[in-house]
């Protein structure tokens, strides 16, 4: 039941109702991809829906700047210069961390997959690693790559504090997070706005299995690889230690994960983040496409957001400007995530079953390492310190960690 997700009594099904294309052919399942995409395109060129055409979301002047490629992540004068210093790193990432034998204070610790999550007491040291995280296994370590989960979620978390508050203290040091202590749910809500994706749990993986009742979510026949939703879903998965599973609304709550009011709250809040998401990301060219939030309870019952937001960990991102196109053409669309990384293990052995995965090309994690990077520059519209001190990472981390948890006494 929980892998197909079928609603039940306590929460009925929410159907997706397409507001603009309807498929009225009489067997649309019968359809290539491609086919299906000219039928759509012929029968609703006088009713196209506007949320698949980015540019007519955006505003005028928006339109007017020059649009984001995929081609300028590719040939930019920046992307040498950051290049240049990712592969000087490629031996200097910081995949694993001891805080608690280092730090005083400190005591226990918990190896999250990207994560190490050190107990103070009062409060929780977050290190954010550059472990590369996927098919729930780690797959590299790329440089840089903690720093700028960290600081983009610290971004996100200052600009949706309108939203939902946040467990953040504060961020003595550029792969650490403090944060308030708080009983975590163990429910990922995972909100998607396209129907893609190559993982087991992905929207498209169970809908072209022939999937149409998810996580409480009625989904409409006759939809294709990577096209848009009639509006974003919710699709929560328990956290379970080796592989999420997809849940329903009725069966968090029947298993005592959490209760109906905190739920409502979370996946309320959950709704709302990504909507807002959306609206920044597509400011700066680029579309949301999906992302996954964990909430916590504070001991004075506030809903708290944590973790991290909108991430290239946590989130799929496609360049705007050519997703229309490229979607009509069957192509897939132009991707600053790590999407390609997956694709390749995906191509190279079982990511899922294989004992020993094979090392990941220095090329595609130097690439990888250069979109985060690209990514936060792109949407916080700000330049990306890059590191100029050869000062071992957990030395730095360990001195700034320690006067913080000094000045919180």
């Amino acid at each position: 039941m929980a892998q197909n997700c079928i609603g039940g009594a306590l929460n009925p099904s929410k159907t997706l109702t397409p507001k603009c294309i309807p498929i009225n052919h009489p067997n649309p399942s019968s359809l290539s991809s491609s086919s299906l995409r000219k039928f759509i395109l012929t029968k609703s060129k006088k009713c196209l829906p506007p949320s698949i055409f980015i540019s007519a979301s955006m505003s005028s002047s928006q339109q007017h700047q020059p649009p984001l490629s995929l081609e300028a992540l590719k040939t930019s004068e920046r992307r040498n210069e950051v290049l240049n210093a990712i592969q000087s790193s490629l031996s200097n990432c910081l995949s694993e961390t001891h805080l608690d034998l280092t730090v005083p204070g400190l005591k226990s610790k918990t190896t999250g997959k990207v994560r190490d999550i050190y107990d103070e007491g009062n409060y929780l040291v977050l290190v954010t690693t550059d472990r590369q995280s996927a098919f729930d296994r780690v797959l590299a370590s790329i440089p840089f790559k903690g720093l700028v989960l960290n600081e983009t979620s610290l971004w996100w978390f200052n600009k949706t504090q309108h939203i939902v508050p946040n467990a953040v203290v504060s961020a003595p040091d550029k792969n650490v997070t403090i944060a308030k202590k708080c009983s975590v749910f163990p429910v990922e809500f995972v909100v998607r706005g396209y129907v893609t994706g190559s993982t087991d749990t992905s929207l498209w993986t169970v809908y072209k299995k022939g999937v149409r009742n998810y996580c409480g979510n009625v989904l409409p026949d006759g939809m294709v690889k990577n096209q848009k939703l009639p509006e974003n879903i919710l699709t929560p998965t328990t956290k379970a230690a080796d592989h999420d599973v997809p849940v329903t609304p009725d069966e968090i709550i029947q298993r005592g994960l959490m209760s109906r009011a905190d739920y409502e709250e979370a996946s309320k809040r959950a709704l709302q983040l990504f909507e807002y998401g959306q609206r920044v990301a597509m400011k700066h060219g680029l579309i949301l496409v999906d992302t996954k939030y964990e909430f916590g309870k504070a001991p004075d019952g506030t809903v708290l957001l944590v973790d991290e937001v909108h991430t290239p960990d946590s989130s799929r991102y496609w360049i705007g400007h050519s997703y229309q196109e490229r979607f009509w053409n069957g192509l897939e669309p132009e991707n600053v995530d790590k999407e390609f990384l997956r694709l390749w293990f995906n191509d190279h052995c079982n990511p899922y079953e294989d004992e020993v995965l094979p090392d990941a090309p220095e090329e595609l994690v130097s690439e990888l390492a250069w979109r985060y990077i690209f990514l936060f520059e792109t949407i916080t519209n700000s330049s990306f310190e890059i590191p100029t001190t050869k000062e071992p990472i957990h030395d730095r981390i360990t001195q700034n960690v320690s006067q913080a948890l000094k000045s919180l006494l």
